[in-house]
């Protein structure tokens, strides 16, 4: 069954709703050019009340690696997520690792070669000249079919509860990734679209 991650989390309300309504895992993006951005200790307090068997994310772009361990070490994230230009040598193998890829092309792919060996899944979201992420525009969903050869495919960009059923069964990824799409504005979420992205997900 594909897993669902709810991206963009920046209370204990929107995390609770999340869980409640299925959410396999929740994203935390600490990157502060973000509308999302969330500090280090409020994340380590939602985590704190957070049930037993949910996986946590923290998204982060170009941070340095010490920086990454120290606000791992606070919040205690399951999983780093590189949203922006990072080498494949910024992936230990200690710690579980997804590489963010903004989809222009086909040609956009050429950097999972280089990872494939070094992350647990890619995660592929729409290029937006303006923005890194949680922008609600799509891509081209056979760019990401492609990708499935290289490894597990998160897919995200422009997924919504009205599109979510036919991109899982056009794709058939690992996982899928929602933040904008089941907002009410930015940084707050909607938890009637989050619960139905949740079961529109579920019934692909």
């Amino acid at each position: 069954m594909v897993k669902v991650k709810i991206c963009g989390i920046t209370n204990i309300e929107d995390a609770i709703a999340a869980i409640s309504a299925g959410a396999d895992a929740l994203g935390f993006v600490f990157f502060k050019g973000s509308p999302r951005y969330v500090t280090p200790e409020k994340v380590s307090d939602i985590i704190k009340k957070l049930p037993a068997f949910v996986s946590t994310v923290g998204v982060f772009v170009d941070e340095p690696v010490q920086e990454i361990e120290r606000i791992v070490a606070t919040t205690c994230v399951d999983i780093i997520q590189l949203h922006g230009d990072e080498t494949p040598e910024s992936c230990h193998a200690s710690r579980r690792a997804i590489k963010a890829i903004r989809v222009k092309s086909i040609d956009s792919l050429e950097p999972l070669k280089t990872f494939k060996d070094r992350v647990s899944a890619f995660l592929l979201d729409a290029y937006a000249p303006d923005a890194l992420g949680g922008t609600g525009v799509r891509f081209n969903w056979d760019i990401a079919v492609e990708a499935k050869q290289f490894g597990r495919i998160i897919l995200a960009g422009g997924l919504t509860p009205d599109n979510v059923h036919e991109a899982i069964k056009h794709v058939k990824p690992y996982a899928v990734d929602v933040s904008s799409g089941v907002e009410r504005e930015k940084g707050k979420k909607d938890h009637r679209k989050v619960k139905l992205f949740i079961e529109r997900a579920r019934s692909a």
